[in-house]
């Protein structure tokens, strides 16, 4: 007999066994374990107003990066700014994402990583085209108590993007076959019949249909329908989310939200209030570009004259993070991450040249670390039968799911997804040590 999760007088044991049984049977992520808790991760009421609020923040933020990109291509805003998001693209996606099709076109899905730090929590990067959606509907139905978002939050979020389409398919890349189980599930859930996972070669899709894209652009080359469906989303045949936009992907939209050129025209169109709380949450931003400076020039906020003196800073004075910004099969998960705190003065030599050196190819960005907070959350151990306390660090991973166009667009959070690593792993992600868990208030 299934002891049910939500009774009050269960034991912790007894829930994660239950919990545990309910894991469908292919599993939720290819080759991926993770350390099961009883209970989700309580977030208190003032951390969740704060997140619930945050989905328009940052639909408003997709929305003017939009224009800036558009603007700039337009002559209206500087050259520069449309160059650095075009760098290392093809010329043939680079024209797609400035056809007059996607013109208005803004991701679907918004999931922001967040970092809980001692004075509240940083936005680190903004994902959209985010693996866990199937994962955290999963986690939201199976635990109890006040679940962020609600038991339904997360599959009903994803099913409200494709509006009345008769027929949605989730195309999976193989580079993203990881998360194809968890998008199988979710897709059962919501009724195969309507809602299903295709591979990459399928071509089946008919008008009116709807598309989630699970590859990233970089990879398109490795789905052969592709082309195929980026035609048919031109043409207005299908509905395709999120558009092949591939400066939704780059994380130098953190810079550029932090470059003083900038300013007034992040002011005007995210308003002062929308301004200060992002420029509070993301930590300032660098694009590394190698370009000399003049000789009277800085880098803001480091007060380098050149990119190279980063490699004479202390190991104390490396509280900093380089990664690739975008379009680039290490621009994902933690790979591509390098933390200058953590490396030699050899290892952030190469890293700091490494990224120089790539800028037109694959540019990186430079981002100020901040040091997450400890949290301690219980978990069960299934080989020792015992319940076990944690202390870590916890990233936690909002869904925002957006519906309705235009203004009347309006970004839903339907779940948090917490991932919570051992306390000597600065760089979070999902690791077979770490525990996952849904939030509540």
């Amino acid at each position: 007999m299934s002891i049910p999760a939500s009774s009050a007088t269960t034991t912790a044991a007894e829930r994660a066994r239950h919990i545990r049984n309910q894991l469908p049977a292919g599993g939720l992520f290819s080759g991926h374990e993770w350390r099961l808790s009883p209970d989700p991760l309580p977030l208190g009421d003032e951390l969740t107003d704060e997140l619930e609020k945050l989905g328009r923040i940052l639909l408003q933020f997709y929305r003017a990066a939009n224009l800036l990109y558009r603007q700039s291509v337009a002559g209206k805003q500087p050259e520069w700014i449309a160059s650095w998001l075009d760098l290392g693209k093809p010329q043939w996606l680079v024209e797609l994402q400035r056809h007059a099709a996607w013109k208005n076109d803004l991701p679907r899905i918004i999931r922001p990583d967040v970092l809980l730090t001692e004075n509240g929590f940083t936005i680190t990067e903004l994902d959209s085209v985010p693996g866990g959606i199937g994962l955290t509907a999963w986690l939201n139905e199976n635990y109890s108590g006040d679940i962020i978002g609600g038991s339904n939050g997360m599959t009903e979020g994803f099913a409200g993007i494709f509006g009345s389409a008769s027929r949605v398919h989730v195309v999976v890349s193989e580079e993203s076959a990881t998360y194809r189980p968890e998008m199988e599930w979710l897709m059962q859930r919501l009724g195969s019949s309507r809602f299903q996972v295709q591979k990459t070669d399928f071509t089946g899709f008919a008008d009116g249909d709807a598309v989630y894209r699970f590859f990233e652009l970089f990879d398109t080359a490795n789905v052969p329908c592709a082309t195929r469906l980026f035609e048919m989303g031109m043409a207005k045949r299908i509905f395709l989310t999120s558009p092949p936009k591939p400066f939704f992907e780059e994380k130098m939209l953190f810079a550029l939200l932090w470059n003083r050129n900038l300013r007034d025209f992040w002011r005007q169109e995210l308003g002062e209030g929308f301004f200060n709380r992002l420029t509070r949450f993301v930590p300032y931003t660098w694009v590394m570009d190698p370009s000399p400076f003049p000789p009277h020039a800085a880098i803001p906020e480091l007060n380098l004259t050149d990119w190279r003196q980063l490699k004479q800073l202390s190991q104390r004075d490396r509280e900093l993070i380089i990664k690739v910004s975008g379009f680039s099969e290490l621009a994902w998960g933690s790979r591509g991450v390098h933390l200058g705190s953590d490396q030699s003065a050899e290892e952030w030599s190469q890293t700091v040249e490494s990224a120089l050196a790539s800028f037109e190819r694959s540019p990186h960005v430079l981002q100020r670390f901040h040091k997450s907070r400890l949290v301690k959350h219980s978990w069960f151990d299934f080989s020792a039968d015992r319940i076990q306390t944690m202390e870590g660090r916890a990233r936690l991973c909002p869904y925002y799911f957006v519906s309705g166009d235009g203004d009347t667009a309006r970004a839903k959070l339907g779940g948090v997804l917490a991932t919570i690593c051992p306390a000597d792993k600065k760089i979070i992600h999902g690791m077979k040590d770490a525990i996952l868990a849904p939030c509540v208030r």
